[in-house]
């Protein structure tokens, strides 16, 4: 599943999976509040922001070099990015500080997590792993500079899809960093295929905002994003050597992420070749 949408909001699954266990712990907790102990309203909001704090920190600490680079991402939470036994740690430390006169209590807060964790590991469970969709076939597209385009011509080497449009916010946040990967990456091609918009808006604004991107595709009709089920832009695909869809991330992507993402790929294609050896 690449996404879940609920209406006009369309979600990645691991964010609607934290959405949803967050929103178990705070009702769980309340109804402690009221059965056991009123300290555990003020404990779950507490235990939350430690949490996410937490995760988050120990990101930017994994990353360091990054975020010294651009010290305002810290902030950028909306783009992902948390390491969870981080966030699991600073949550430990704050319970034991909140109950620490009334320690009877902190083994209560076992059942509220408890029940977050459930959720959020159904969720993603539920919604894991993403089709193995091939590269669109039949169609012949038109890059930016008038070429005639087909997806399959770049089988063989691992790739990253970007589907975006200038009208978009996230779409336009994170083209100035993918077109900095795009130009500096040697280990996957890239292509920006544009949902809807007619060439001279895409080049009225790439020249604008000063970016050079050496393969955009039009897509007027939107058949990438059909074609693989995504609901929402931006939309970054990751696709391997075979030209098969590993995976897709929804929403404004981080470096890190994106990074990450192509080593993955990376060793997919190494390993499939190593097991035909």
């Amino acid at each position: 599943m690449n996404a879940i949408a609920i209406g006009p909001l369309v979600f990645a699954p691991d964010r609607f999976a934290a959405i949803l266990a967050i929103t178990t712990l705070v009702a769980v907790s309340e109804i402690l509040a009221r059965k056991v102990d009123k300290r555990f309203s003020g404990w779950a909001w507490g235990v939350v922001v430690a949490f996410v704090a937490g995760a988050r920190a120990g990101h930017v600490i994994q990353h360091l070099d990054g975020f010294l680079a651009e010290p305002l991402r810290v902030i950028y939470i909306w783009q992902g990015g948390f390491l969870i036994w981080a966030g699991v740690v600073l949550a430990l430390a704050y319970t034991a500080f909140y109950f620490r006169y009334a320690l009877r209590l902190a083994s209560w807060s076992t059942l509220p997590v408890a029940a977050a964790a459930f959720v959020a590991l159904v969720v993603v469970q539920l919604a894991a792993g993403a089709p193995a969709t091939p590269l669109p076939t039949g169609d012949v597209y038109r890059t930016l500079a008038g070429e005639p385009f087909r997806p399959t011509s770049l089988e063989g080497q691992p790739l990253v899809v970007n589907l975006w449009a200038s009208w978009c916010p996230p779409c336009r946040r994170e083209m100035p960093m993918m077109a900095n990967v795009a130009a500096e990456s040697a280990d996957a091609r890239f292509v920006f295929v544009n949902q809807g918009e007619a060439a001279v808006t895409i080049r009225n604004y790439l020249d604008a905002e000063s970016l050079v991107l050496e393969r955009v595709v039009l897509d007027g009709l939107g058949e990438f994003a059909r074609h693989y089920a995504v609901p929402g832009l931006p939309a970054t695909l990751f696709i391997g050597a075979d030209g098969k869809l590993q995976s897709v991330h929804m929403g404004e992507i981080s470096r890190e992420s994106l990074l990450t993402n192509i080593e993955r790929i990376q060793l997919i294609q190494q390993d499939h070749a190593e097991s035909r050896q």
